[in-house]
């Protein structure tokens, strides 16, 4: 078998279905390290890893770059109760939100996968394979999140509520639940067959919202947030335990809008090689 044979077989196998399952978690203004916060690693909160799925299609654009379609769906989660820092504490917000998310990556290649023999003999003389694929990539995406919190044992949507004025403030309008990101990362899959894949992906997504988690600005007054959105809408503005009034008045610091939201994944996934026809259209073939 020649090389330049053996290298232009990925040309019959441009696509790859791809299903994946993982965890994810986030970086925004709640929670976090016993500190104040920061937009590195070390200011994540393991505990709040929840699940996240996937679905999607690569297609092959030339030898060594791919472009992959995902659909993800997963949870982030955010509590000022699990850390030890005093303001961030007393603050005592929370949230969850599912992430609905479309994205578009471009993979480029660093060890690439090359196949083989059909079967591995030894002393079989000819060109031998390489099972590992390694490779970084980034991209864009959409996501839609919906922020809520609990009160009393149930779930309320945060951002109709306004915790922060929006909507009764002229300065402050609703923000949009639908966001874009840049996904980036790195990756491996290692193929069992020619036509079976395993992999693990590691994918950090850079936001441009700051209301993942319905916390940016500052407080707004309360009793304004009480008369215009009700009871529940002031809770969720300011649910300290009132000790401390002034660290929670009007105008003091709520969130940093300097510091975009930022959530991230580790999956782990499996992948199908689909045979190409003669139009480059993919097929199904057993």
């Amino acid at each position: 078998m020649s090389y330049s044979q053996s290298s232009q077989r990925w040309k019959r196998m441009r696509y790859e279905v791809i299903y994946g399952i993982g965890a994810t978690n986030t970086l925004t203004d709640l929670g976090g390290a016993d500190q104040v916060g920061t937009n590195f690693v070390r200011d994540m909160e393991l505990s709040m890893t929840r699940a996240m799925g996937n679905i999607g299609l690569r297609y092959r654009l030339t030898y060594s770059i791919s472009t992959k379609a995902l659909l993800s769906y997963g949870f982030i989660q955010g509590d000022d109760k699990l850390t030890k820092e005093q303001f961030r504490r007393y603050r005592n917000l929370s949230f969850r939100t599912p992430i609905f998310e479309f994205s578009n990556v471009y993979e480029f290649s660093i060890v690439q996968e090359k196949e083989g023999h059909r079967y591995n003999l030894r002393r079989v003389r000819g060109l031998k394979g390489l099972k590992l694929h390694t490779y970084y990539f980034f991209g864009w995406g959409i996501f839609y999140f919906n922020p809520k919190a609990k009160y009393k044992g149930k779930w309320y949507a945060l951002q109709p509520l306004g915790t922060e004025g929006q909507g009764i403030l002229e300065t402050r309008e609703k923000y949009s639940r639908l966001g874009f990101c840049i996904p980036w990362g790195v990756g491996f899959t290692y193929a069992l067959n020619r036509r079976w894949s395993i992999g693990l992906e590691l994918c950090v997504r850079k936001t441009f919202t700051d209301y993942i988690d319905d916390v940016s600005t500052t407080y707004v007054d309360k009793e304004l947030i009480r008369e215009n959105k009700g009871e529940i809408a002031a809770y969720f503005a300011d649910p300290s335990d009132g000790s401390h009034p002034n660290w929670t008045a009007p105008g003091q610091q709520r969130g940093d809008p300097k510091d975009k939201d930022v959530y991230m994944s580790l999956s782990m996934s499996l992948s199908y090689k689909l045979y190409s026809t003669k139009g480059g259209l993919p097929k199904f073939r057993y």
